[in-house]
């Protein structure tokens, strides 16, 4: 594997990450439904009152510069029954680096934080048709929750 090193999502980092999240939407077969622009990402992840923090996986190309080859988007999520924890929005690996163990060093880096912290647990959602990630997340003995809807009011 190549040399993958973890570290914090700066701003900078944003035109990036909105390439891997378009990429995600069309691998999730929506990718209309990326509306955010790259100024609200950014204000709100780097703004006054960031709402987001990311880990961002990194290789060299062959020039040697640092390219993004995948990401773990996190934030807080409060339960009323557990208390803090960590809520992953989006894991993704670029296509053409997936295979190589860096979903599993994101994870392992959630998991991490979610410990650092002290929270009760992590969550993320993951598509019923998605049986790869399904089975990577079985590793991890997660419980998949049969028994709740997704539900969401979208606010143009």
């Amino acid at each position: 594997m190549a040399d993958i090193t973890l570290r914090i999502a700066r701003k900078e980092d944003c035109p990036r990450l909105m390439e891997l999240i378009r990429e995600l939407a069309e691998f999730e077969k929506a990718p209309q439904e990326v509306t955010v622009s790259l100024a609200h990402f950014e204000e709100a992840g780097f703004g006054a009152n960031p709402v987001w923090k990311a880990f961002v996986a990194t290789a060299a190309d062959a020039d040697g510069k640092e390219l993004i080859v995948g990401f773990a988007l996190f934030y807080i999520r409060y339960s009323t029954w557990k208390g803090c924890r960590l809520y992953m929005e989006d894991l993704v690996v670029t296509e053409q680096w997936r295979g190589k163990g860096i979903g599993k060093l994101l994870l392992d880096r959630i998991i991490e934080e979610a410990k650092e912290r002290q929270y009760s647990g992590v969550l993320w959602q993951v598509l019923d048709w998605n049986e790869p990630a399904i089975n990577f997340y079985k590793k991890y003995a997660a419980k998949f929750d049969p028994e709740w809807i997704n539900v969401s009011i979208e606010l143009s």
